[in-house]
């Protein structure tokens, strides 16, 4: 009973976004506009507030270069079977294997089953994600295109981004202890009560926005289930690899389903926007669309059986 507290909100909130698409309740560019409020500022707040209150346990740094490796190792693997899975999408079919999409997918729906301090194990796998879509991407794109990359406006952008700022931030307050000394001093209630009010309507928010872009088309199913194929296969390789380099951390249920359902979420959304300049027709960009709407189905469907599973 309690897992089916958990799913309904989720499962009502993105049907509403659904309809609002479907009957035109919300346009497309008012759709936009949330995940820009939610996207550039409020949720790398939370992902500060994460990093800065929560214990950042000692295999943080190498469980990053450990999902960094491996999504270079599947991206590498996609760019040589890109002929045989990719089809006509071959130009864009290996970037989609790249990263899941942890921000705005794999934590509001972790949140819902955990409390908030659990969400520092989906931050860390994101922050890993952060390194490689605003850094290996812009430069794997700009020798697409042109065979140069300009190193100091990409490290400005990698830099500047609001994810990888607050991620700096976050860790920074954490380590010298600044943010314990806020916590503890008179602001304490101010911060807490304005972090309150700004996380509260984040992933229902999200949720919504999902609903709103879920779509596919059966035209597109045989591409799809070819590169989701190869894309789930490396996802469990990457799972299989934490039971194998981090078993201590995988026997804690709550971080072993955090991992579980990850990796499960659709590639992530800064993906798409990367890779745009790459797009040449319509026909790409409703691939790109599907595929990523396939893997909410398929975090759906895993977010569902781990809940039934971990919540009693």
């Amino acid at each position: 009973m309690k897992a089916i507290e958990v799913l309904f909100p989720v499962f009502f909130m993105m049907f509403l976004g659904f309809l609002s698409r479907k009957y035109s309740w919300i346009k497309p560019e008012q759709n936009e506009g949330a995940k820009k409020i939610i996207f550039n500022i409020l949720f790398p707040i939370l992902v500060y507030h994460v990093l800065a209150i929560s214990k950042i346990s000692e295999s943080f740094i190498p469980q990053i270069i450990y999902v960094d490796a491996m999504w270079i190792i599947i991206y590498i693997a996609g760019r040589l079977l890109s002929k045989r899975i990719g089809g006509k999408y071959k130009n864009i079919a290996p970037f989609l294997l790249l990263t899941c999409e942890g921000g705005s997918v794999a934590l509001p729906l972790y949140m819902s089953m955990v409390a908030q301090s659990n969400a520092v194990n989906i931050i860390t796998f994101d922050v890993a994600g952060i390194l490689i879509n605003f850094g290996l991407l812009p430069i794997l794109v700009t020798r697409e295109l042109s065979g140069k990359t300009d190193i100091k406006v990409l490290l400005k952008k990698i830099i500047m981004s609001p994810f990888m700022l607050a991620v700096i931030f976050g860790i920074m307050a954490n380590i010298t202890g600044i943010q314990g000394y806020i916590t503890n001093s008179g602001l304490g209630n101010v911060y807490t009560s304005t972090m309150n009010t700004i996380t509260t309507p984040i992933t229902g928010i999200i949720l919504f926005t999902l609903g709103y872009e879920l779509k596919m088309e059966k035209s597109l199913l045989i591409p799809l289930l070819k590169l989701g194929i190869v894309r789930i296969c490396g996802c469990v390789i990457i799972i299989l690899g934490f039971f194998i380099f981090f078993p201590e951390y995988m026997k804690d249920t709550i971080f072993k389903a955090g991992v579980l359902l990850y990796y499960m979420c659709p590639t992530g959304f800064p993906v798409p926007l990367q890779i745009k300049s790459l797009i040449k027709s319509e026909d790409e960009e409703n691939f790109m669309s599907a595929f990523i709407s396939l893997f909410m189905i398929i975090a759906l469907a895993a977010y569902g059986i781990i809940t039934f599973i971990y919540i009693k």
